[in-house]
């Protein structure tokens, strides 16, 4: 199946993800001597944004999300959970997922800062309220 009609599916499908994974072979001959390596590749394309898992990783490795767009100057409220992860540079500290009384997926990002602990909330994936040390 070639790659355009791979992504149409894709798309079609709504909210699904699609693992893609494979094997390559390769033969050199050396001195004489045919050796053959293999190597295998694995990929999760989702149609939705990625979100972070409880261990503070992104969910899928590409979005087809139309959405999709160039990562943000700065931490700012309306950006990803995965956005903020890439922003910062590091894993967070500890990450709490679940859901509000209306349906919304919560998450609560914490990244343990010299001057303190920083707690990132997020509903249904997009940055809602910053709690840095200090503030009321």
């Amino acid at each position: 199946m070639k790659m355009p009609a791979l992504l149409a599916c894709a798309f079609a499908l709504g909210g699904c993800s699609v693992d893609i994974g494979g094997f390559s072979f390769m033969s050199e001959t050396r001195d004489g001597r045919t050796t053959t390596t293999t190597s295998s590749a694995t990929a999760r394309v989702s149609t939705q944004e990625a979100r972070l898992t409880a261990e503070g990783e992104c969910d899928a490795d590409v979005s087809l999300d139309p959405a999709t767009r160039p990562l943000p100057p700065a931490i700012a409220e309306g950006i990803t959970e995965c956005e903020l992860v890439r922003l910062k540079g590091s894993r967070p500290t500890d990450v709490l997922i679940g859901e509000s009384g209306k349906g919304q997926r919560e998450t609560q990002v914490l990244y343990s800062e010299p001057g303190g602990r920083e707690i990132y909330l997020f509903t249904d994936n997009r940055l809602a309220r910053i709690v840095k040390p200090g503030q009321g």
